[in-house]
């Protein structure tokens, strides 16, 4: 199981970001896929999931319109479309397969 993740960075707040994540080495078409995250200081939180019919939870209330968690079978990609980005945001952000394994990680800073 391989997870990259990619499209963090520095964003103004109000701003929005596009996080991907690229899948190897399993069956990614059936497989549940989640965004968790990390802020400084603070333990893991699951933010959203993405089962193999493309139907969504959002765990984190504080997420719901505005995040959006996507995913293309034919690429091995799951996507969250992160928008109205806020300070408290600021984390690492994590792919896993089905809460499961996760990758190495990208940092989303929401700053001014």
């Amino acid at each position: 199981v391989q997870l990259v993740e990619s499209g963090g960075g520095l964003v103004q707040p109000g701003g929005s970001l596009r996080l991907s994540c690229a899948a190897s080495g399993f069956t990614f078409s059936v497989s549940a896929m989640a965004w968790a995250r990390q802020a400084p200081g603070k333990g893991l939180e699951w933010v959203a999931d993405i089962y193999s019919d493309s139907s969504t939870y959002y765990a984190t209330s504080s997420v719901k319109g505005r995040f959006t968690i996507s995913r293309d079978n034919a690429k091995n990609m799951v996507y969250l479309q992160m928008d109205s980005l806020k300070p408290e945001d600021t984390a690492i952000y994590y792919c896993a397969r089905a809460r499961g394994r996760r990758g190495q990680g990208t940092q989303v800073t929401v700053s001014s």
